[in-house]
């Protein structure tokens, strides 16, 4: 596993899902130093679950996550949180979190909490794919996609903590309509704190990179060069127990059906030994020329 990182990309993702105590149940969000205008959803999303989580005794992780993506975030300007209380059971929390920003809602936000318990277990089984260290980087390929010159520095948005290794590589890069799912192993490139609640959090950043693109495969459309307005209406995360992921973690999406501007994509998140830790849910905005 590679050394801590203290000062370089994956500490800033750190910090950006470190919300700041304003005030009783009231937060703000870093702003992030990636050149976006509008604010990546994910972002959003963990950090309201951050804010929530502050609210919630430590021995309770977080099983699940609702987003309603209202309106586009100002990426250049801090997110306020107000995080409400809406229970506290003997064995779940219940929060809901409202994302302003100018003084508007961007985001509802309602997020789960749960003891640790054990029961009956199952799981899907993780799908046979390549090991990541055999795969190219996702950045390379957008970059000989857009620039025709692979090997040059990657684009300033992708040069950051996060690393996206597809198992089918070019499928976002090409025009041809294909079976619309994929497979993805990502991880932060550098070692994180020993903290379970970040690595959830970045987990549910993560979730947001990739599931909408999904949806667009089954389309003559190229993901990464096409023109198109898309964005993420709702998103849902359900983390089914603890997972490292500065380690190799795999993605497995599909979208089962897209119409009337919107498309739904679904994924599934594998540890490398083949444990499902996470379930993902999302429909998009899909305006495609």
């Amino acid at each position: 596993m590679p050394p801590e990182d203290t000062s370089g990309p994956a500490a800033n993702l750190v910090r950006l899902l470190n919300v700041e105590t304003l005030d009783v149940d009231l937060y703000r969000g870093a702003v992030t130093s990636e050149p976006w205008k509008r604010t990546f959803g994910g972002q959003v999303a963990g950090q309201a679950l951050a804010a929530a989580a502050r609210t919630v005794a430590p021995e309770r992780a977080p099983h699940s996550l609702h987003a309603y993506f209202m309106r586009g975030g100002d990426a250049r300007q801090p997110i306020i949180y107000q995080v409400f209380r809406d229970r506290d059971g003997g064995s779940f929390s219940s929060r809901r979190v409202v994302a302003l920003q100018g003084g508007k809602p961007i985001l509802n936000f309602a997020a789960s909490f749960h003891v640790r318990e054990e029961g009956h277990a199952h799981q899907f089984p993780m799908p046979e794919v390549p090991p990541p260290e055999s795969l190219p980087d996702e950045a390379e390929l957008v970059l000989a996609a857009e620039t025709a010159a692979p090997g040059a520095p990657p684009p300033p948005g992708l040069r950051g903590a996060l690393e996206f290794r597809p198992v089918e590589p070019g499928l976002r890069q090409d025009r041809q309509p294909r079976p619309p799912c994929q497979h993805y192993w990502f991880r932060v490139k550098a070692r994180l704190p020993d903290d379970p609640l970040l690595h959830r959090v970045i987990i549910a950043y993560a979730s947001d990179a990739l599931l909408l693109s999904t949806a667009v495969l089954a389309q003559p459309v190229a993901w990464t060069t096409d023109p198109r307005h898309v964005a993420s209406l709702d998103h849902s995360v359900w983390l089914h127990g603890d997972a490292r992921v500065d380690d190799w973690l795999l993605y497995s999406m599909d979208s089962p059906w897209s119409g009337h501007a919107r498309g739904l994509s679904r994924g599934l998140i594998f540890t490398r030994a083949g444990v499902l830790v996470a379930s993902t849910a999302q429909e998009g905005l899909l305006r495609l020329p």
